[in-house]
């Protein structure tokens, strides 16, 4: 199993948006990632919604990756990723979980924040900036600048 940096398949999903902004250009590329190193996922989106023709014209459009990976194309479903700031505000009131790259930090004292030391915040978004994101979860609030999150996706349901 190989391993791909996130440098990797962030380079490798520029190049999948910049070749559909010319042929598709009203899909948004919400995740591209590798999985097992084979296997190329693509999730869209679309403003009329994701329907398979569009799947199947994405991946026509994306053939020449099949040299390289197993081609997966799809909508995002219930609990589409969250990967740009414009997502985040979208979906405020919505609960979402969201993967750190490292563990909330404590904020000292007796107040400290029952989520200090969690990797993993699940919770109702209440505000998103351009820098950040917060969300009110069980045990407090918690505002985490975007660089902080490895992924993140609505929790769907509710």
């Amino acid at each position: 199993m190989s391993f791909m940096t996130e440098e990797i398949v962030s380079a490798l999903q520029h190049e999948i948006e910049a070749r559909l902004a010319e042929s598709e250009p009203e899909v948004e590329v919400l995740l591209a990632e590798v999985v097992s190193g084979s296997t190329l996922r693509l999730f869209i989106d679309h403003p009329d919604g994701v329907t398979l023709a569009l799947c199947e014209r994405v991946s026509r459009r994306l053939n020449d990756f099949r040299d390289r990976y197993s081609l997966e194309v799809s909508s995002p479903g219930q609990d589409r990723p969250l990967t740009k700031p414009q997502h985040y505000s979208r979906f405020l009131g919505r609960r979402a979980r969201l993967r750190l790259r490292q563990a909330v930090e404590p904020t000292g004292g007796p107040t400290s924040s029952p989520l200090a030391g969690h990797k993993s915040v699940t919770g109702e978004l209440v505000g998103a900036s351009e820098r950040e994101v917060t969300i009110a979860a069980d045990g407090g609030i918690v505002t985490i600048p975007y660089e902080q999150i490895a992924r993140s996706n609505l929790v769907p349901g509710v």
